[in-house]
């Protein structure tokens, strides 16, 4: 694998970034229409573009050299290459076509995928019913796992961060806060993640392993059977406290089975959290997911419960209109994201944070 690094270009006197085996060095933005801002990662925002040559349509992560310099970002921009990189070999991971760069800026073509997020349908239907958060889950928990087998972290599972592609499969975007080379045994620190979905060990800035996914795997399932995650309130001290020191409330009325998947996710103890042993293994052999056929899931031969029913390649209808408000044309509006310090009591509900500021674009 290439080494992660900056080097002085030799044509140019801004910083190139070593973009390893994804690099095009023929590809330049004036091959593309961009035609919409459709999302906002953690370090710049996603663009819907139609290839001039070929007509085809991508989903096109624009990021800014300076501002990735400027606050120290390169790790986490070649981790998030690394992931997409190994991404192609899973079927619930957005694919990595290639990537270039310009003297002042990175661009990631990606596939375009116009399912919506899971926030924005949750946000339209406000719960699903149990087989259909036990879908989304499986599907969500086998990409999971796939990373943790290559020893990656994902640490921001969030229902933003999770796409349904235009038959109504999961597909995981944005590795931005991904962390490799975490063994099985093996722990990390860094304080990062979404406020309403960070685990107790990793509020509590104690070294945490792989299980913390399993905790927001955990929230997000618990957000799509009950429409908020747990432990959720405006106050963010106050949900914070709740995370830490109070016992989950499972409202009466669903089922014996998601109830002990959630209990069992949820688990305040990272040593006694589902998973902690065996990893996504405990996860596949919950009663919970009795009625998945695993190998049947992987191949997409389950016909998902909801389809988008989406009219062509072009299709905006699941984006968020806050984005598609954003036209473009030819070049990336400047509306600026939000990260949270690395305080706690800086948290900004809805963005993902690490101890910095997020790019402007």
């Amino acid at each position: 694998m290439a080494t992660a690094h900056f080097n002085r270009s030799q044509s140019s006197s801004h910083n190139d970034v070593n973009l390893g085996p994804s690099a095009n060095p023929h590809a330049r933005p004036t091959d593309f229409d961009f035609l919409a801002v459709i999302g906002k990662g953690t370090f710049g925002k996603v663009l819907l573009a139609k290839h001039k040559a070929d007509g085809s349509f991508y989903a096109v992560k624009v990021l800014q050299k300076k501002i990735i310099l400027k606050k120290k970002e390169q790790k986490n921009i070649m981790a998030e290459r690394n992931v997409l990189l190994k991404s192609l070999k899973h079927p619930f991971l957005v694919r990595l076509h290639y990537s270039f760069q310009t003297a002042e800026k990175l661009y990631f073509v990606l596939d375009y995928v116009n399912g919506g997020e899971l926030f924005f349908h949750l946000q339209r239907e406000r719960c699903f019913s149990e087989p259909r958060a036990r879908f989304y889950t499986a599907e969500v928990a086998s990409a999971i796992g796939y990373l943790h087998s290559l020893n990656i972290v994902y640490r921001d599972l969030k229902p933003e961060n999770i796409l349904l592609d235009s038959q109504g499969h999961v597909v995981l975007t944005d590795f931005g806060l991904c962390k490799e080379g975490v063994e099985p045994e093996g722990t990390t620190s860094t304080f990062c993640g979404t406020p309403e979905y960070l685990a107790p060990e990793v509020l509590r800035k104690e070294p945490y392993d792989r299980t913390v996914d399993w905790w927001c795997l955990g929230t997000v399932l618990y957000e799509m059977i009950y429409s908020l995650p747990p432990f959720y309130s405006r106050d963010v001290g106050e949900m914070y406290d709740g995370i830490l020191h109070k016992p989950l409330q499972l409202p009466p009325g669903k089922s014996d089975a998601i109830s002990s998947l959630l209990v069992g996710l949820l688990q305040k103890d990272q040593h006694r959290r589902l998973g902690a042993i065996a990893d996504f293994l405990e996860i596949k052999n919950h009663v919970f997911f009795t009625p998945i056929n695993w190998d049947d899931l992987y191949h997409k031969r389950i016909t998902p419960p909801y389809n988008p029913n989406v009219r062509g390649p072009a299709d905006t209808q699941h984006i968020d209109p806050e984005f598609t408000r954003e036209m473009v044309s030819g070049s990336v509006s400047r509306t600026p994201e939000f990260t949270a310090s690395a305080s706690a009591s800086n948290a900004f509900n809805g963005f993902s944070f690490v101890a910095t500021e997020d790019s402007f674009l």
